[in-house]
């Protein structure tokens, strides 16, 4: 199986950098909220040599916020703003249910109609699930998982080892 990047996709950085990491996470997942600092420095690190790319991997039967918290990066995504909801929800873990994501979506300025519409639309439930899918069909079976340039990323993530091997790429 082909890891494929789609304009569906949500990404930072150039499609021409020579480092792609895709990240399957799952926003209340302890350990993604640890890769997630994890992933900013490594991207403040890298600059324009690292393409990063996120895709919901929610885990309900551990997280039971996991899927709404999916939903609303994906609505917030609809106006522009996945990847200030992004960091909201993982800089918040601890505050995911429905109110916080409300209470999130007014913080970084988004139309909270079409928000409420977006969240409960069949367009980003089918986005989250394709995701899923997608993860699993990459052999996805607990987050995060990371893909480097393609290929599954087995080292430990969380020591220097993740981008001294990034860095072998550049």
């Amino acid at each position: 199986m082909e890891l494929k990047i789609t304009n569906r996709d949500h990404f930072q950085g150039s499609a021409s950098a020579p480092v792609e990491l895709v990240e399957y996470a799952d926003f209340q997942c302890p350990y993604c909220s640890k890769a997630y600092y994890i992933i900013k420095q490594i991207r403040e690190d890298l600059k324009d040599d690292l393409r990063f790319v996120f895709r919901n991997f929610p885990i309900p039967q551990l997280h039971v916020n996991a899927v709404h918290a999916a939903l609303a990066a994906e609505a917030a995504g609809k106006q522009g703003k996945f990847w200030e909801m992004h960091d909201l929800l993982f800089e918040n873990q601890e505050y995911l249910n429905d109110y916080n994501l409300w209470e999130y979506a007014e913080e970084i300025n988004l139309d909270v109609s079409r928000f409420e519409a977006d969240f409960t639309s069949k367009e980003c439930f089918q986005k989250v699930q394709n995701d899923y899918d997608g993860g699993l069909e990459m052999g996805v079976q607990s987050t995060p998982a990371f893909f480097i340039n393609g290929e599954r990323y087995e080292g430990d993530w969380t020591t220097y080892e993740f981008i001294s091997h990034l860095k072998s790429y550049v």
